[in-house]
């Protein structure tokens, strides 16, 4: 009896701690979100209108404030992305530093609002889950939950995100914690009711707006076959990053490390403004404005920004900016999937629907990265209204992408870098 009432009560005070990592994660999360927004698209446009040309020197900027917070006001400590929160959930007496909050919101911030090719949603994950582990060694709970609430801050981040706290509990779940236990599903759902409170009161609108169309079942072998595109592509941008990573920490000049990747970036900017930040903007007028014209130029394009978004982020982080493989997967799938599209309809004689294939080609290659067919499937369905109409051929689809990504690549861009640097320390 004694011992159930212990038991009782060490869930209670995981659930209030929950409940305040919950919050502190999801403000976190809304302001890193809406401020990166605001300047991404003022830098952007400003420049798109004026000074084109300054596209290629814009991830320079970014890029070298990074270095220089990093080396006076972070003592060089580098970020070293999600390998941090494995690290410190395999081995017990590690912690993720406090420091790691303002270092990931800044330099997550930078990078995106001056081009660099990625998102803020692996800057936010790590410090959202800085604040659980900060709460576990101020004993906000009982001291057995330090996995519970560093999930619990990363399900409030996500949610905040993509407007979707199930996305949020199952990307802590499935990519997070890697297990399942009772204090773990206490831990995540407490959060994850704190952020939809949170969205319902302050953030309820989706990335994209375009309304998806029912499906027939003459796409199922175009289905299929993205799917596979979309497990290579994957696969394409695993390779890369890690590759570039090591190619680039082999150059001991800082100068020159860092402004190689940054112009090479602006650079691939310059010629594809779509590449910009996170690239949300350009799926935005693609979507808004489908390429319906029967010509070879809209295949190329769809094509190169498939391609050379995995790349200019590759390039982003290799130089030093910090992101991560959410928003380059979701939009070198998207456009990957409006290549389908566009090919099936004009030398198929089909009738796809574009913006299906897009959020089919996003989930695909995003479930392929992560080797997380859950969350990619309800992250995906819920960036676009009547997503989930789609619900059942993205299952299906995350599914077949994530296993033929595993048999090209047992490691993808987070257990890769987790095992490597395990070997090397070991």
């Amino acid at each position: 009896m004694e011992r159930k009432k212990i038991v009782t009560q060490h869930y209670f005070r995981l659930v209030v701690a929950s409940m305040m990592v919950g919050l502190a994660s999801a403000l976190l999360a809304f302001t890193l979100k809406h401020l990166t927004e605001f300047f991404e698209h003022y830098f952007f446009n400003f420049v798109q209108n004026k000074y084109a040309a300054l596209f290629i020197i814009l991830p320079s900027i970014g890029i070298t404030a990074i270095y220089f917070l990093r080396k006076y006001l972070f003592q060089n400590r580098k970020n070293k992305g999600i390998t941090e929160i494995y690290k410190t959930l395999d081995q017990r007496k590690d912690h993720l530093p406090l420091f790691k909050i303002p270092s990931h919101f800044f330099n997550g911030f930078l990078t995106v609002i001056f081009g660099g090719s990625t998102g803020v949603e692996v800057s936010t994950v790590v410090a959202t889950a800085t604040i659980g582990n900060y709460a576990y060694e101020k004993e906000f709970s009982a001291r057995m939950y330090k996995r519970e609430l560093i999930c619990a801050g990363v399900v409030a981040g996500v949610a905040i995100l993509f407007t979707s706290p199930l996305a949020g509990f199952l990307f802590a779940m499935e990519v997070i914690a890697r297990k399942t236990r009772k204090s773990l599903i206490i831990a995540c759902t407490a959060s994850a009711l704190i952020s939809w409170l949170f969205i319902e009161l302050f953030d309820s609108e989706r990335i994209l707006s375009t309304k998806v169309e029912d499906w027939n079942y003459n796409a199922i072998p175009f289905f299929v076959v993205l799917s596979i595109l979309g497990g290579i592509l994957s696969v394409y941008f695993t390779l890369l990053v890690t590759r570039m990573k090591k190619l680039f920490s082999n150059i001991s000049n800082n100068f020159i490390r860092v402004n190689l990747g940054a112009i090479a970036v602006g650079t691939l900017i310059f010629f594809f403004p779509t590449l910009y930040g996170d690239s949300y903007h350009g799926l935005r007028e693609v979507l808004t404005n489908p390429l319906e014209s029967a010509s070879a130029i809209p295949v190329l394009f769809l094509l190169a920004v498939a391609v050379l978004k995995p790349l200019a982020s590759s390039l982003t982080l290799g130089a030093g900016g910090d992101g991560g493989v959410f928003a380059p997967s979701i939009v070198a799938g998207a456009f990957l999937g409006l290549m389908v599209a566009f090919i099936g309809n004009t030398y198929f004689g089909m009738k796809l629907i574009p913006v299906n294939f897009a959020l089919l080609g996003a989930a695909v290659t995003l479930s392929a990265s992560l080797y997380a067919p859950f969350t990619s499937v309800i992250l995906i369905c819920n960036l676009l209204p009547d997503g989930y109409n789609l619900f059942v051929p993205i299952l299906v689809c995350c599914f077949i992408a994530t296993q033929f990504a595993k048999i090209l690549l047992p490691y993808n861009v987070y257990t890769y870098d987790f095992y490597l640097s395990s070997k090397a320390s070991s």
